[in-house]
């Protein structure tokens, strides 16, 4: 059983630690609200890790055969949610700074908690590079096969625990990030940097 936690933890931190574009989006939606809404925000980044490991334990060789014809439209989904975060988070960003508004929360005031958790937890769903990740990872491991249905949540439970201990890392990043920055110029520049980034990740992700 250690194996296997020890493997599950390694996942959960391997598809967790490359910042793409929604860590990206993580630090910049934590800097532009609060903790607690990056928190939310982070575990549902986390869910989607836990959930497709999960699915690739059970589901094992099967799954990429599964994904793959799925693929591109996947991919193009993926890169149309990217965009949208980043046409609105630079515009509600430059709205608030035109307004003079100081008011940390007012750039993403109808993305609350719960929203955030949903939001960020469909964006990593709309990720098949996870679960083709996790499926690799478990054919390729001697530690991982054969696995018992315990066993199978304890690795989904060790991916899962993994990835909101990094996740949150981000988030906190993001909240220290706004203390720094408090002036509305200093929140322009974040929410602009942010969007910057995202786009550009979805650009790569779309002609990849």
């Amino acid at each position: 059983m250690s194996a296997v936690l020890v493997a599950g933890l390694l996942a959960g931190y391997g598809i967790a630690m490359p910042v793409g574009a929604v860590g990206t989006y993580l630090v910049g939606l934590t800097a532009r609200t609060t903790l607690r809404t990056g928190a939310c925000a982070a575990l549902g980044v986390a869910t989607a890790d836990g959930l497709y490991a999960l699915v690739a334990a059970v589901g094992g060789a099967s799954l990429t055969g599964v994904v793959e014809p799925f693929l591109t439209p996947l991919r193009r989904a993926s890169v149309l949610v990217l965009v949208v975060l980043a046409t609105w988070g630079a515009a509600t960003a430059i709205r608030s700074y035109r307004a003079h508004d100081d008011v940390a929360a007012r750039t993403d005031t109808l993305l609350g908690p719960a929203r955030a958790y949903g939001a960020l937890l469909g964006l990593t769903l709309l990720n098949p590079a996870t679960v083709v990740y996790f499926a690799a990872l478990v054919l390729g491991s001697r530690a991982t096969a054969s696995l018992t249905h315990l066993e199978q949540g304890a690795f989904a439970l060790a991916a899962f625990t993994a990835s909101t201990s990094w996740q949150l890392l981000l988030a906190t990043g993001g909240a220290l990030l706004s203390h720094t920055l408090t002036g509305r110029r200093g929140r322009l520049l974040t929410a602009l940097t942010s969007s910057a980034l995202i786009a550009g990740l979805a650009a790569h992700l779309l002609v990849s």
